[in-house]
């Protein structure tokens, strides 16, 4: 089902790039090499069973806790359909 001017499909390769590219953010945003024995923010040291499951990791869950509350989500609308180009 196309809208618009959009060939039949259109839609759904805008969906499928919107997540595309939400899980190369995350990709992006994941730690790698060698883990931290102390957060860098807050010094307490880190636990080793959160070092062993997450390789590269900097900070302890309380403050990864903190920096994820404040990732900002992208408000891209690729879909550009009229009702949201008028607002």
């Amino acid at each position: 089902m196309a809208g618009g001017w959009t060939r039949d499909g259109a839609v759904q390769d805008q969906i499928d790039d919107s997540v595309t590219d939400a899980v190369s953010a995350a990709r992006a945003r994941m730690p790698r090499g060698e883990s931290e024995k102390f957060c860098e923010e807050c010094g307490e040291q880190i636990p080793e069973r959160r070092r062993e499951a997450l390789p590269g990791v900097k900070t302890c869950i309380a403050c990864q806790s903190g920096r994820d509350r404040a990732v900002a989500h992208t408000t891209i609308n690729r879909r550009g359909s009229k009702d949201s180009q008028l607002r």
